[in-house]
């Protein structure tokens, strides 16, 4: 199934999946698309970290949409070499650097850097949602945001150590759960409809 940029100055250049990946679960342009106006504007000029890249999609699209640059974690040699090949055809490659590496570890190791922006889209069935929020505190920056797909029978933890979650948006049968780090006299978080949730004072 081909997958298509829908914006940006890569707009309407398709990504084909390597063949014998029939397994692979492409994030949905609409869901693309709603990743996108939750950022909103800070995407200009920022770094973007695509965890379990698969088509590289997202990552590709961030970087269409203004992203400086992006850094794209997959651990399939086929779909990591298309996403390069990805970068070269659309002239994104300067701006773009692809690890062939599990999720989990290259958010041990802390490689390339840290980013204004986290992308993760664990296997569904693969319970690593927890695990990957454990660990991208490692690689946010201050005032960045987790974004996290998942199905939307599942609802995330409120925390997972520093993170807080922010919101959540429902596409059907897929959802997004936004994270945060918040600031030391912010430790509130924000509940699921966008207000503040903490304890009442009358």
């Amino acid at each position: 199934m081909a997958v298509r940029i829908t914006a940006g100055k890569a707009r309407g250049r398709r990504l084909k999946p390597a063949a014998g990946r029939s397994s692979l679960r492409p994030t949905a342009s609409k869901v693309r698309e709603a990743v996108f106006d939750i950022i909103g504007p800070g995407l200009k000029g920022a770094r973007f970290l695509d965890l379990y890249a698969g088509t590289g999609a997202v990552g590709l699209e961030a970087l269409s949409r203004g992203a400086e640059t992006a850094v794209f974690v997959e651990i399939s040699q086929a779909m990591a070499e298309r996403i390069r090949r990805a970068g070269r055809e659309f002239g994104l490659s300067a701006q773009m650097k692809v690890y062939r590496r599990d999720a989990l570890d290259y958010l041990k190791r802390a490689e390339g850097g840290s980013f204004d922006f986290v992308f993760a889209d664990p296997p569904y069935r693969s319970g690593e949602v927890t695990k990957v929020l454990s660990l991208v505190p490692g690689v946010l920056k201050a005032e960045g945001m987790v974004i996290v797909e998942h199905p939307s029978k599942m609802v995330l933890p409120e925390s997972v150590g520093p993170l807080r979650r922010k919101k959540r948006y429902t596409y059907g049968d897929t959802a997004l759960t936004t994270f945060y780090i918040p600031e030391p006299s912010d430790d509130r978080g924000v509940d699921e409809d966008g207000g503040t949730v903490g304890s009442e004072r009358g």
